[in-house]
């Protein structure tokens, strides 16, 4: 089976790319991490990279002021070098250029804690609990101009309590992304996932009727 490459951009601990990593070891999983990159190099991410054997980048966006284009160029050629086909966004804390991510579309994938199109942007636990929802998640995107606005792969959902703090809904989304990208991932790797009228149409998808109620009785 020929396997993807894979590139994942992080900023930061790297959990969601930890969880990629994981999933890829499979030897039936279509992806193959090949590279991860942070503009970051103190990221706590890259060392679990090394720990795991995956090559890694350092692209540190500082020198590079407000000149995107030129950072995104030294990001491409770190891409280019390991032919990296797709990439995965884990907590990576960089706006693109409409430039760069035209030239990965439908290529490109991030993923967000909450359901979108709600609650995007900063703080979406908190926003989740302020507008007192009964039910939150995460959602797999492909990347466009518009900040967490690209059509929707794949989603997952978790249950606010009466109780929860930004938190402690965190902390569960969190354990439910780690699920879900793999995943994600998966799908398009398998050349499964058609764009159709800026939507998402999975072939082969099966779906629950009733995947969660929240509160039940």
């Amino acid at each position: 089976m020929s396997k993807r490459r894979v590139a994942i951009l992080i900023s930061g601990r790297g959990s969601n790319m930890a969880a990629l990593i994981d999933a890829a070891k499979q030897d039936d999983y279509p992806a193959k991490i090949v590279l991860v990159i942070s503009n970051n190099p103190d990221a706590a991410g890259l060392m679990r990279a090394r720990q795991a054997d995956v090559p890694t980048a350092i692209v540190d966006h500082k020198p590079y002021g407000r000149d995107r284009a030129a950072f995104e160029q030294s990001l491409t050629s770190e891409l280019a070098a390991r032919e990296v086909e797709l990439i995965c966004l884990g907590g990576f804390m960089r706006l693109f250029t409409a430039g760069f991510v035209a030239r990965w579309q439908g290529r490109m994938l991030n993923i967000h804690p909450s359901l979108l199109p709600a609650f995007k942007g900063l703080d979406p636990h908190g926003q989740a609990l302020a507008a007192g929802v009964k039910i939150s998640g995460a959602t797999v995107h492909f990347v466009v101009p518009e900040t967490d606005s690209g059509p929707i792969i794949a989603q997952t959902a978790v249950p606010v309590r009466d109780d929860d703090t930004a938190a402690t809904l965190a902390a569960r989304v969190l354990a439910a992304e780690h699920r879900l990208y793999p995943l994600a991932l998966k799908l398009v790797a398998e050349d499964r996932v058609r764009l159709l009228e800026g939507r998402c149409v999975i072939e082969g998808a099966r779906v629950a009727d009733a995947a969660l109620y929240n509160p039940s009785n």
